[in-house]
């Protein structure tokens, strides 16, 4: 891989990451841009004891432009895009409309190929890879960043998920703070620490579904996916490397060598789940990465540590069948009680069913 980095005509940041060592990123952002100026503030519930990213600079983002005019694909003659050069591979830069910035964090855009009709699943085992190495990467840099304590890559996928732009992307959120879902995780892994007399949650739980089997999607030397015993979504997969890592930049070059062809293969097969004929499945792919500091909050008589926390990728869709998605209404929005309308063991079988051949 070669990362090459350069600025943008307004200062943000953007870095190409190439798979070949011989390519050359000169070209220069031509567009008459002026400073980036955010109004990102972190605001704490009292109530909730979680935070709030107020952003109001957001509502002049970019929204369902047309393909002509896409923002994240290459820039060519005169049009000219967030990406300067003719071509990519994968291509980061900061987020010029940013939930986080400054002391609240970082937000960075990542986009996966320079095709614009492409999508993840569309990628080959090498281009994934390289992605992977850029997610990789961009942890080990923002987790030097004063302002971030939690690194979250992720990628939307469709307009039903609420994306705005089509190009095939994600984006890199980094926190200044343990996000709450994390927070109650760790909470969850010291309190089985202290009653099991220090077994670790997370290698308990891929222990139970692999014995049990039923919930198993697909299974390689180094990964492993399964649909939660309690899965919130419609369709659910949780992809866990085998040998516990707290972040990316753990996985060892069995792990990362592997993952493309199981990562694939997953979104593969949820774009098969509603049958031929169908649109693309929308979703969402998450990394859950350990924060990076020292985790006082959550010891104990059964302290964690990074250590304790498993590197995991949950992927899911708000698909519940054909043409009709599943709304977080009164329950799941009011009081965070999920009602899921699909078995998690219905869920699997159906992934199992639709594997390549």
């Amino acid at each position: 891989m070669k990362k090459t980095s350069t600025r943008l005509a307004d200062g943000r940041e953007l870095v190409y990451y190439d798979s070949r060592d011989d390519v050359v990123r000169d070209a220069v952002d031509r567009r008459p841009l002026d400073p980036t100026s955010t109004t990102s503030e972190i605001r704490r519930d009292p109530l909730l004891g979680d935070s709030v990213a107020i952003a109001s600079h957001r509502q002049g983002r970019t929204y369902h432009p047309p393909a002509d005019e896409c923002p994240l694909c290459p820039s060519e003659g005169d049009r000219l895009s967030e990406i300067p050069d003719s071509s990519y591979d994968v291509v980061v830069f900061e987020n010029r409309f940013p939930s986080l910035a400054g002391d609240s964090g970082r937000c960075e855009v990542v986009c996966f190929t320079s095709d614009h009709n492409a999508s993840f699943a569309d990628l080959t085992e090498e281009q994934a890879g390289l992605v992977l190495d850029a997610w990789t990467d961009r942890t080990a840099e923002l987790s030097n960043l004063p302002s971030v304590e939690q690194v979250f890559c992720f990628e939307n996928r469709g307009a039903e998920i609420g994306v705005t732009l089509g190009h095939p992307h994600g984006q890199i959120y980094g926190y200044p703070f343990t996000t709450p879902r994390t927070a109650l995780m760790l909470r969850s892994v010291a309190a089985h620490k202290e009653a099991t007399g220090g077994l670790n949650l997370f290698d308990d739980i891929v222990e139970r579904e692999q014995a049990d089997g039923s919930r198993i999607v697909l299974e390689g030397e180094h990964w492993v996916a399964f649909v939660p015993y309690a899965a919130h979504w419609p369709y659910e997969v949780h992809l866990y490397p085998k040998r516990r890592v707290p972040d990316l930049l753990g996985l060892d070059e069995a792990a990362r060598t592997e993952f493309p062809k199981v990562y694939l293969e997953l979104l593969r097969r949820f774009d098969r789940i509603f049958g031929e004929g169908e649109p693309p499945t929308p979703y969402i792919a998450a990394w859950h990465q350990a924060p990076f500091s020292a985790l006082e909050e959550f010891d104990g008589d059964a302290a964690v540590s990074r250590d304790d926390f498993a590197l995991h990728l949950e992927l899911f869709t708000i698909r519940r069948t054909s043409g009709k998605l599943k709304f977080l209404a009164g329950s799941e929005s009011g009081m965070n009680v999920f009602i899921n309308d699909v078995p998690p063991e219905a869920a699997a079988q159906r992934l199992r069913e639709v594997a390549s051949s």
